[in-house]
Order: structure tokens, then sequence, then C-alpha cells
């Protein structure tokens, strides 16, 4: 399993924006397929995003397309989730993992192993 930690999240107004990192340490994510995923309190976790290691090919799920970035700096070796018109649904933990993505299965966790993730709280 590879090793991720979060950072940048923090509470903000509907309609802000926050910035997520994800920092890989002990490798280099050239070779993987890194996504972004969240949980609620009492909700199973859910795919939000993911990034390719290849093309860059890009996974968004439904409720935040349109409003989320994923990218990815190989050279910083890390990953970023850019997050724009934030609502209080968006209200979450968030994880950065290594992922899969197929045709059928466009962005799943490799492993069912979650670190600390960060807080993204989203409120008036």
């Amino acid at each position: 399993q590879l090793h991720f930690v979060e950072s940048g999240g923090g509470l903000v107004q509907p309609g802000g924006s926050l910035r997520l990192s994800c920092a890989a340490s002990g490798f280099t994510l050239d070779y993987h397929v890194i996504g972004w995923f969240r949980q609620a309190p009492g909700k199973e976790h859910e795919g939000v995003s993911c990034i390719s290691s290849s093309n860059g090919e890009t996974y968004y799920a439904d409720s935040v397309k349109g409003r989320f970035t994923i990218s990815r700096d190989n050279a910083k070796n890390t990953v970023y989730l850019q997050m724009d018109s934030l609502k209080p649904e968006d209200t979450a933990v968030y994880y950065c993992v290594e992922g899969y993505m197929t045709s059928s299965t466009p962005c799943n966790p490799a492993y069912d192993y979650w670190g600390q993730g960060t807080q993204v709280t989203v409120s008036s």
C-alpha cells in the first residue's frame, strides 16, 4: 500500500473554494492512479474524482462535475483537488488513496485502507 498525507481542508461558506493537497511519501506517484474519496458521518465512502498515471484521464462524480478539478504534479509528488462552488452536501472527510480506473469501474479505491483525511465543512 502507498502512503499519503491530505491537507487543505477547513470551514468555508457555501459558494466558497478550497484546494486540497495529497502528498505521497515513500514512493513516486508517476505510475499510480490516485483518487479522492469522501465520507460523511454515518455514510459510506464515495468516489469523488480519480486521475490516471498515463494520459491524465480523469473521472468526476456527477455530484461534483463542473465544480471540482483534479490535477497532479509528478515533480512535486502531489495530487490536488480544486473545489469551487462548494455546497453543504460536500461536507465530509476527504481522503486520497491509490485507485484504479476501468470502463465498468471508472474510479474505485485499490485498498480498503483510509488515512487521517482532511475535514471539509461547508456551512453558513
